[in-house]
């Protein structure tokens, strides 16, 4: 991967600078916020704080006001609906967006993260120096490069051990750092996607447009828990990479996929030492068939 994409060259205008907006999309888990929000209050650069609160339960919602909706730079903003992690992140994101003085780049992440006390800073260094760098991701630790692939879609691979800006096809979700001039260009999520998927989709659009995106490695972050039932991500994962297997690659591709996957199925149920740690046969099955019928947006209420 080239440290340029192809597309036009741009001049890239800064906004002014200041404290970074470190959007934080929460569903149900308030005192994951708070612990989020105080991880980052701990490091060499303190962002302000946006939580988009994607409808969770009343009792939820009144916790979360109780626990961080107080301090002065911290704004909840309320959604009407939960539409999934692609939506509350645009809703965030546009009010973001809608202020022009809140700077070049906004950060990212779901409620349950935890980073390293300079992760911001590297971050922002980092992309800072990349002059058509458009999306980054925090190094979540494992050694590996996000990665698309033509026949599995989003998937990571080994990558440098060497400190600070990697190319890499699409940003992790983990922590994302974001640039005004890509979004005002590009757009945002794709919310037909409700979760998963929909970094690597914006990152192809964005490198349609001429936008690199990249991980910082040493820009270290946690993702504390996984906040999902396994049967719901088994399903958002394997229909959304079919989708975006479809969209960037073709029929034929789809096809020799849905073939590994019901492959993936067979060998797991045959020898279940050898399972990932996300396998759930039925949600496989129904995440194939839904692609097959072109259903988008939330997966079937029994899995939720």
């Amino acid at each position: 991967m080239g440290k340029q994409a192809e597309g036009p060259t741009r001049t890239v205008t800064r906004c002014a600078s200041g404290r970074p907006t470190l959007v934080i999309v929460h569903w149900n888990q308030p005192d994951a916020v708070a612990a989020t929000i105080a991880s980052f209050r701990r490091g060499t650069v303190v962002p302000r704080f946006l939580v988009v609160d994607n409808a969770s339960r009343s009792e939820e919602r009144e916790r979360l006001a109780l626990l961080v909706g107080e301090e002065p730079d911290v704004t909840i903003l309320d959604a009407d609906r939960n539409d999934g992690f692609g939506a509350g992140a645009n809703a965030g994101l546009r009010r973001w967006l809608a202020d022009p003085l809140a700077g070049e780049w906004v950060l990212l992440c779901p409620h349950d993260v935890e980073v390293d006390p300079d992760t911001v800073r590297r971050l922002l260094d980092a992309c800072a120096a990349e002059p058509m760098a458009g999306l980054a991701c925090a190094d979540v630790g494992d050694g590996h490069t996000p990665y698309i692939d033509p026949y599995f879609g989003g998937m990571t691979m080994p990558g440098s051990p060497d400190p600070g800006w990697q190319d890499a096809d699409y940003p992790h979700g983990t922590l994302m750092v974001l640039r005004r001039a890509c979004l005002e260009e590009v757009g945002l999520f794709d919310e037909s996607f409700f979760a998963y998927c929909e970094e690597a989709d914006l990152a192809l659009r964005a490198r349609r447009c001429g936008w690199t995106s990249g991980l910082v490695r040493g820009a270290m972050v946690r993702n504390v828990t996984i906040g999902s039932s396994v049967a719901l991500v088994d399903y958002l994962q394997q229909r959304n990479t079919l989708r975006l297997v479809r969209s960037m690659s073709g029929r034929y591709h789809v096809f020799v996929r849905i073939c590994i996957t019901l492959g993936q199925i067979v060998e797991g149920l045959v020898a279940p030492r050898r399972r990932p740690y996300v396998f759930a046969p039925r949600a496989r099955l129904l995440a194939i068939r839904d692609h097959l019928r072109g259903v988008v947006g939330p997966p079937p209420a029994d899995l939720r």
